[in-house]
């Protein structure tokens, strides 16, 4: 590599937008702590793509572990390396980086597009258990003021933890329950893990057993592990046979109501094996009784912790592909993405024009076609805020455009500084959720001073009145192989662009510039060229709209502020806000442009619920603001006639700095 290669890629990862130094292993591991000498997370993303006197992308499809050593063994030295010789290798050229990064998205095919509900805000905890603690939650939210779509069921809204069931004790009418609070504008998004109980009388452990369905040891048994209910079978999801099967008992939640799942524990995570259990206990046993010293101590504590996620467990069992017994170590990459492919087959097949909510932990390249993933659990950090601000435009290489971070951070006790701040970042992602772990302080929005209420309400407020905006630059992504959320340098070429990693362009209009330190109260920001700031409190509180001259600048930003740049020649769109996402109101929008010359967008929309969108049903609002004088500019709007907007709310700020209001009707 040369001196000033930059070396992108690898979605979900540790580290910054430039991987290069550091060395990264593809192997979905559940890890809790998500610190920088980590070498995986949750997610194989096998792609990179090399910016120096050539630009280059590289795919690597290969199951297992295959290590990326990008600088880090010898400082000028990329070294990709496989344990096994089975691995296709995709050498993919272009004009620019975005262009091949195009391209290799074209060639892994179109993103995964959930309901339009899914973009509005989510709430989830480990855990709300009952009904009881979902309503409390849910009334909060509209007591508040507060717009949310969603609120979460983990683990414990199961019996004994077992996929696919309901605790009637806690859910004492399950269908009428998640009618009633869809009828509050809530939908319900429970949890669905890879294990599967092993218990006598559970029908999904007996038909498993029954056909086959599970993944088996060497003697061809099915294997055991434990995760949440203890002692589990893993369904063998190479099979396609187990993944009809499987996939079709996600109809049973659907048929009472549900719109959205979540995979979860699906690297697959192993709390223990029989074996493995079984080697601690006669460690235990052999050094009862004796003086540990810091060795023999420390062997003990290395024995007890490598318990979970064994390399040992995942060589130990195999999976039937085609056939022929193959062991899971070798495509360990492929189980989580096709849990979630035999839930988005099952949907397709059985509900072929309605779009589910549908995303995971674990993926690998490919999975983007079935579903969205979240970063995993990460903490309540700010160094997890800066690392979720530099994964988002990685994992938009590699095709999830639906993604985003726990706001607020999932393990570890948050404060309100910090979730105002990772929320006032994540109204930009996708999937905005907040989720926090058992035993942490609570983290709602509402669940802080008021003061911190009032911030957040507003900050959420702007998030719906953006979504006609996301919605719309989302869709486009999707539809043409673009990234919604990209580094500066995909597309300005300064060295200093180059290098600037927390700040990201959102879409055609916007770049963001997001604080994510502690006590802070403003930041430098580089514009590479001159751009309309808005530093946003409240999404109808369109005053103070200057240009930010090209350059290094210092922008002063309160905690109540969020600090936004709009394009030379662009065009945000926003909409109102509601308390769901249903509740927006489509016959208006506002915009905000910065025009020198001339500026145009092409405005999105479809229904939000079916798949018509794929048959070319959709509007498309095309808005042309040119210039006619030196002060004075002329808005011009085409239509292919199923726009609903009929009332346009302009504000046109020009070259000089003056701000042009008005309204045009349609």
């Amino acid at each position: 590599m040369g001196k000033r290669d930059i070396v992108y890629g690898l979605g979900e990862n540790v580290g910054g937008i430039n991987k290069r130094g550091s060395l990264y292993e593809s192997f979905c591991s559940d890890d809790f702590d998500h610190t920088p000498d980590k070498s995986s997370l949750y997610a194989a993303h096998n792609f990179i793509l090399i910016d120096g006197d050539k630009q280059i992308g590289l795919f690597f499809d290969y199951p297992g572990k295959i290590a990326f050593d990008i600088g880090y063994t010898h400082k000028d030295i990329l070294s990709i390396t496989s344990e096994k010789s089975n691995i296709d290798i995709y050498i993919i050229e272009g004009d620019n980086l975005l262009h091949i990064v195009q391209k290799f998205r074209n060639a892994i095919g179109q993103s995964y597009v959930p309901p339009k509900w899914a973009f509005g805000f989510q709430q989830s905890r480990w855990s709300y258990p009952n009904d009881k603690s979902i309503t409390e939650v849910a009334d909060n939210f509209r007591r508040n003021k507060i717009p949310c779509d969603a609120i979460y069921m983990d683990i414990d809204y199961m019996e004994d933890y077992k996929n696919f069931t309901i605790d009637k004790t806690k859910f004492p009418n399950f269908p009428n329950f998640v009618k009633e609070m869809k009828n509050k504008g809530f939908r319900l998004v429970p949890i669905i893990d890879a294990g599967c109980k092993k218990e006598d009388g559970y029908d999904i452990c007996e038909e498993g057993l029954e056909n086959n369905y599970y993944c088996v040891d060497k003697n061809g048994k099915p294997f055991v592990g434990a995760v949440w209910p203890g002692k589990v079978h893993f369904p063998d999801f190479l099979n396609p046979d187990t993944r009809e099967w499987f996939g079709d008992k996600y109809s049973g939640l659907i048929e009472q109501g549900i719109e959205g799942f979540w995979n979860d524990m699906n690297e697959p995570a192993i709390f223990y094996s029989e074996d493995g259990l079984q080697k601690a206990f006669d460690k235990i046993e052999d050094i009862k009784g004796q003086n540990l010293d810091i060795y023999s101590f420390f062997d003990l504590k290395s024995t007890m912790l490598s318990i979970s996620n064994s390399m040992d467990d995942y060589k130990s069992f195999y999976h039937n592909v085609d056939g022929e017994m193959v062991n899971h170590y070798d495509v360990h990459n492929l189980y989580g993405y096709n849990m979630t492919r035999a839930a988005s087959d099952s949907f397709s097949s059985n509900y072929p024009d309605k779009r589910f909510l549908l995303f995971s932990r674990a993926s690998y390249v490919g999975m983007h076609r079935y579903g969205g993933i979240w970063t995993g659990d990460n903490k309540s950090w700010w160094e997890h805020l800066e690392l979720s601000i530099k994964m988002m435009p990685s994992l938009n290489m590699v095709g999830f455009l639906y993604s985003g971070a726990d706001v607020g951070g999932f393990g570890c006790n948050s404060n309100s500084e910090l979730v105002t701040r990772w929320t006032q970042f994540g109204i930009f992602t996708p999937l905005l959720r907040n989720h926090a772990a058992l035993g942490t302080r609570l983290q709602e929005p509402f669940s802080f001073d008021s003061e911190t209420t009032d911030i957040l309400r507003n900050t959420l407020n702007f998030r719906y009145a953006l979504i006609p905006y996301i919605y719309s630059e989302f869709m486009k992504s999707s539809k043409t192989g673009d990234m919604y959320i990209k580094p500066l340098s995909f597309e300005y070429r300064d060295e200093i662009s180059r290098r600037v990693e927390d700040q990201l362009l959102v879409g055609d209009s916007l770049m963001v510039a997001p604080i994510y330190k502690a006590n802070t109260f403003g930041r430098n920001v580089w514009l590479p060229e001159d751009m309309l700031l808005w530093k946003v409190n409240k999404y109808n509180n369109i005053e103070g709209l200057k240009i930010a001259p090209s350059g290094f600048n210092y922008i002063d930003v309160d905690i109540d502020e969020i600090p936004l740049f709009i394009k030379r020649d662009r065009i945000l769109i926003l909409g109102e806000h509601g308390e769901n996402v249903a509740a927006i109101n489509s016959d208006e929008i506002t915009l905000i442009a910065f025009v020198d010359n001339c500026a145009t967008y092409k405005l999105y929309d479809d229904d939000g619920e079916t798949n018509q969108y794929k048959a070319g049903i959709f509007s498309e609002l095309i808005i042309t603001i040119s210039k006619r004088d030196d002060e004075l500019f002329n808005i011009e709007t085409k239509t292919n006639g199923l726009s609903k907007i009929k009332k346009i709310n302009y504000n046109i700020v020009t070259n000089k700095g003056r701000v042009l209001s008005g309204i045009k009707t349609i």
